[in-house]
């Protein structure tokens, strides 16, 4: 089971970058990964944007409209008629659809799991990007093949200009402060909603971890419709306290502060807050990759006893919280159990690993709540059978 990281790819601790640049300010790691041998090539990531559950877009720069999206899924035509520069293809969540990608999440363990977007890799062909821009999010952006000039800069908001585009958000007023140029190997972290802009130096492909960053407006409008869910129509703005008005048509401080304590009241449940925080962190990306199954009897017991463990679905997304000296919350793809807490460190295997051995699960095999709750997840399509998942490579 792997568990927080201590250093940063490059040997920076945890503890300075969380410190001095999460959030803050961006930061270059010359040779993060020294050496590094991307699994996915530029012809293999052109075709998985032939895919139609895969989520692709390609950038041009040219002509008299000098940005263009295209959308995917693609076809073997759609590479044919590109020309030989000035275009990226992009494809997002590719952790979820190539597991040797994934792996490298795991160097990513200084930060809560749960935060975590995707991982894109975008390709381009020389002097390709996707224009100057800001992220409302943290991305760590690593090259793996070819160099990539990047320029750093101002803090941007709502309010900062932009080119009139029906589909791209591409900054009109780019104030350069910083540039590197970056080569396989090379990692550079950008805080939210500064200003960057990449460029293809040759043909070149980027791998971006995104982080998730929900809005003060999902977090609202999603924590309340969540609460509106539990309460009874009974439930109703009362004012037994109400006294002679002054002007009937007037509402006055008093209603307001009825009001205001009604929502605080309501917003103030702590325990409500963490429930619908976990469930709405782990919806998956994709849920239609994450699909109920029919189970036979007695296969996970089979499974284990013929020495096969589980593997994590790639689409699905799991976190565990613990209230108080209670009990546990485990949330799986937007859903959440409670469990007692002596199978917390069946919990934190399981939301930390991405294949939970039969070696690894046999201490649990006598445990009923253990088994039912290995037993849940597998029906739900969380949690793979091993013999499935590597029938499906074979297949591929």
């Amino acid at each position: 089971m792997t568990l927080s990281a201590s250093t940063l790819p490059g040997g920076m601790s945890a503890e300075e970058f969380l410190r001095d640049y999460w959030q803050k300010k961006p930061l270059l790691i010359r040779q993060a990964f020294p050496g590094f041998e991307s699994p996915l090539s530029a012809d293999e990531l052109a075709g998985l944007s032939l895919e139609e559950e895969v989520e692709s877009r390609i950038v041009l720069e040219h002509g008299a409209t000098p940005w263009e999206l295209r959308r995917g899924p693609f076809t073997e035509d759609s590479y044919r008629d590109l020309p030989a520069r000035d275009w990226t293809l992009l494809v997002q969540a590719v952790d979820q659809f190539v597991p040797e990608v994934a792996e490298i999440l795991d160097q990513f363990r200084f930060l809560p799991s749960w935060r975590v977007d995707d991982l894109m890799i975008s390709f381009a062909a020389p002097g390709g990007s996707v224009g100057p821009h800001f992220d409302n999010y943290d991305v760590f952006l690593l090259q793996t093949h070819g160099h990539r000039r990047w320029k750093v800069g101002q803090m941007c908001d709502s309010d900062s200009p932009l080119l009139e585009h029906p589909d791209l958000r591409i900054l009109s007023d780019f104030q350069q402060q910083q540039e590197w140029v970056l080569e396989p190997g090379d990692m550079l972290y950008l805080p939210p909603r500064l200003a960057h802009y990449g460029i293809a130096e040759d043909e070149c492909m980027t791998w971006s971890v995104g982080f998730r960053a929900p809005s003060h407006a999902e977090v609202l409008t999603h924590f309340t419709d969540f609460l509106a869910q539990y309460l009874s129509d009974e439930q109703r703005y009362g004012d037994a306290d109400l006294s002679l008005p002054a002007d009937p048509a007037q509402i006055d401080e008093q209603t307001v502060e009825r009001l205001q304590q009604l929502v605080l009241g309501l917003v103030q449940d702590r325990e409500a807050l963490g429930t619908w925080f976990g469930r709405f962190m782990t919806e998956p990306r994709y849920p239609e990759l994450v699909q109920t199954q029919e189970l036979e009897p007695g296969l996970l017991h089979e499974l284990l006893a013929s020495g096969y463990g589980l593997v994590r679905n790639p689409s699905a997304r799991l976190a565990w919280r613990q209230e108080q000296q209670d009990y546990l919350m485990l949330f799986a793809s937007g859903e959440h159990c409670i469990l007692p807490l002596h199978l917390r460190p069946l919990v934190q295997l399981i939301c930390n690993g991405r294949y939970l051995g039969a070696e690894q699960l046999a201490p649990w095999s006598d445990d009923a709540e253990a088994m039912e709750l290995l037993q849940q997840l597998l029906g739900k399509g969380d949690l793979l059978p091993e013999q499935d998942s590597e029938n499906e490579d074979d297949d591929d």
